[in-house]
């Protein structure tokens, strides 16, 4: 028999135990430190708590946006399929708009991505929504055109965009929180919709119920 510690409730108790240990979360505001234990705990990466960067009123943000039943807009399927449902409230929308009937026609009348077409859907959703962005850079940086053309601001903007074309600059521009909505983000290529979801996954989960 393979010896290997098979208790679920063991193994997460090691887990967050080692980032604690490991994981040096003391530039973070307080509230931030739970969720980006879990963040870490995502990908397996203790040095992503060098790159982890947001506002410490992004929490409370985001909770007070979901309580008052908020939406929440993903960027993809997967960072919705990582999302826990039972943490959020009964009623909250998990919403994605990449596979909305017209986007590819948008996306090349934009002359842009489908990511980023798929954000304009968004455009009678944002007031006072939770926008969480874990795959396509471009998603991130099209909600900041349509912001800084004046499109409603939300509650709280969660984004962590992977990969090596725009990435970190997408999240640089969020980053200098011009707009002053309260945010969470991870510097640099890395990201992705595991983080992203754990990072909204612990704030939910935070709420009082």
């Amino acid at each position: 028999m393979i010896d290997y510690l098979r208790d679920a409730a063991e193994i997460y108790a090691r887990s967050f135990a080692t980032i604690e240990e490991e994981a040096e979360l003391d530039h973070l505001p307080e509230a931030l430190r739970p969720v980006a234990v879990r963040m870490i705990h995502a990908c397996g990466m203790v040095d992503l708590a060098a790159d982890i960067l947001g506002t410490a009123d992004v929490v409370g943000a985001a909770q007070a946006a979901l309580a008052a039943g908020a939406p929440v807009l993903c960027d993809c399927e997967m960072v919705r399929a990582a999302l826990i449902r039972s943490l959020f409230p009964r009623d909250a929308e998990l919403i994605v708009t990449l596979n909305a009937h017209g986007v590819p026609e948008l996306a090349r009348a934009l002359g842009t991505t489908r990511s980023a077409a798929a954000v304009e859907l968004w455009r009678d959703r944002l007031a006072g929504a939770v926008i969480l962005i874990g795959n396509a850079p471009t998603a991130l940086f099209h909600l900041f055109e349509m912001l800084e053309a004046g499109a409603p601001h939300p509650a709280a903007i969660i984004a962590a965009p992977v990969g090596f074309v725009g990435a970190a600059e997408s999240k640089v521009l969020l980053a200098r929180n011009a707009l002053a909505i309260p945010f969470l983000t991870v510097r640099g290529r890395r990201g992705g919709s595991a983080i992203a979801a754990a990072a909204l996954n612990a704030i939910a989960k935070g709420m009082a119920r």
